[in-house]
């Protein structure tokens, strides 16, 4: 995906770090609720160009974990204190516990069943008994619409991003949907090009959700966050 490879260093003004303010202290406040005594330490998967963690960094030691160098890299500009890791959700092993752990939308390249159960048990893996762990897909099956967005900002020394995002799901019996975005850079000379990526990402029923996360080990619950989305919440057992 050009986005987080030869695209990832125009992150920022893809998906700017000041507009993930408000969430992030929604996740802050959650992971406070809902892990008893209070985390300290977080382990976020799939933590792309660190935005999430700008915010989280101020309350939790933020261990960032993504596939993608060139997202670290940008991540670790953004969070030099942060510990950063090369990993795949599903595989990896840091043979330690944290509090809590954090998947936020990443979790959406989970494309099958397979996967998905695979990204969870990670999770359990490296989550303390009496902690949490937060999932945060975009849509469920149940909540899934396709629609059309656009956004993009603007940049230092007149770099520019703008981008058209169109989602659809050619086969709502699989458990995939697809999303491409055109996007269109302005460098500092002013020169423009044109580029198209497509990505696919996972959707699966609530149910199928729940059967999973009890299958890991977790006790999980939902929630519905104030942008709408589904939010698992899933309680490591003591």
């Amino acid at each position: 995906m050009k986005l987080y490879d030869e695209l990832a260093e125009w992150w920022p003004l893809f998906s700017a770090p000041e507009n993930y303010a408000e969430e992030a202290a929604f996740f802050a406040r959650l992971l406070a609720e809902e892990c008893k005594p209070a985390p300290r330490t977080v382990l976020e998967l799939g933590s792309g160009g660190g935005n999430n963690a700008l915010y989280l960094k101020s309350k939790f030691q933020m261990t960032l974990i993504d596939l993608s160098p060139q997202m670290l890299a940008v991540s670790r500009t953004l969070n030099p204190e942060c510990k950063h890791l090369e990993g795949d959700m599903r595989t990896v092993n840091l043979a330690r516990t944290f509090d809590a752990v954090f998947v936020h939308d990443a979790i959406a390249y989970m494309t099958s069943a397979a996967d998905l159960g695979a990204a969870i048990r990670t999770a359990y893996l490296h989550c303390r008994a009496g902690g949490v762990a937060l999932f945060v897909p975009d849509c469920v099956r149940e909540t899934f619409v396709a629609e059309t967005k656009h956004g993009g900002h603007d940049g230092d020394y007149g770099r520019s991003l703008r981008y058209l995002m169109w989602v659809v799901d050619p086969d709502p019996t699989d458990t995939t949907y697809r999303t491409d975005f055109a996007i269109i850079l302005r460098d500092h000379r002013g020169d423009v090009r044109f580029v198209h990526d497509s990505h696919i990402e996972g959707i699966f029923p609530r149910a199928e959700w729940i059967r999973v996360l009890h299958e890991a080990g977790f006790e999980p619950r939902t929630l519905t966050d104030e942008w709408g989305r589904e939010v698992f919440v899933a309680q490591c057992p003591s």
